[in-house]
């Protein structure tokens, strides 16, 4: 039911865009769209796993990884890019309160925050100074009509909602866990440790988020999408198991 409210407050704003077919019976290919940004023009997603990782990928037109936000300067307003993977996989799979939402990996870029204290991305010494550069995160996402796009990562008050041991300690269902997403020519790809993914369905989408204002919830929106590969958020690819 929470899935099928959302798919469709989605479609009723009008921010999904692209068509897309089944490749066989597990991956996604879409057709390619001249309006979009070709960095996050998906034209195919494929996920697979051996039972204990899951390896997600997503194929676009242009050179993966190739834009992010402008940087203001500042956390309120701040602007953030993500290749996402929303799938059917509980929260629980990875610390989250057990059908609290939609679970989706993401990686994503924003400048004027860090929300990866306990990882180093830019090698530089200092843990305390990244966000410019892709770095992964599960979510839970959440539907709220206050958001442009209808979505938003859920709030959470932490101490008392369930949150992974790697959550930065936002008020965000947010966790940081640490794995390199490999950016490559026009491919973006993560490996990750998650368990019961095998048959699950998955989608591919380049979104774009923006941090509130004012700091208050919903304090991360979903302002709108780039491209859904689907075409209409439908969670047609299954992770398959791997060979």
């Amino acid at each position: 039911m929470f899935e099928t409210r959302t798919r469709t407050l989605l479609l009723s704003t009008a921010f999904l865009a692209g068509s897309a077919v089944l490749a066989g019976a597990h991956g996604i290919k879409a057709d390619k769209d001249a309006s979009v940004p070709p960095a996050f023009d998906i034209t195919g997603a494929e996920a697979t796993t051996d039972g204990r990782l899951a390896t997600f990928s997503m194929e676009v037109t242009g050179e993966a990884g190739s834009q992010i936000p402008e940087k203001t300067g500042k956390l309120a307003g701040a602007k953030v890019d993500a290749y996402v993977w929303p799938t059917k996989l509980d929260p629980s799979a990875v610390g989250f309160d057990k059908g609290s939402g939609i679970l989706a990996l993401a990686i994503t870029a924003h400048p004027d925050f860090d929300d990866t204290p306990l990882f180093d991305e830019n090698g530089d010494g200092d843990p305390a100074n990244d966000g410019a550069g892709w770095h992964s995160h599960w979510v839970v996402l959440g539907e709220d009509t206050a958001c442009p796009g209808g979505l938003k990562v859920r709030d959470v008050s932490p101490g008392q909602d369930l949150l992974p041991d790697t959550a930065p300690g936002l008020p965000l269902a947010l966790d940081s866990p640490g794995m390199s997403p490999l950016i490559k020519g026009s491919t973006v790809r993560i490996t990750v440790p998650v368990a019961g993914a095998e048959n699950m369905n998955f989608d591919a989408v380049a979104a774009h988020l923006q941090v509130n204002a004012e700091g208050k919830a919903p304090l991360l929106c979903v302002t709108g999408t780039y491209k859904v590969a689907s075409g209409n958020l439908s969670l047609p690819g299954v992770i398959r198991k791997s060979d």
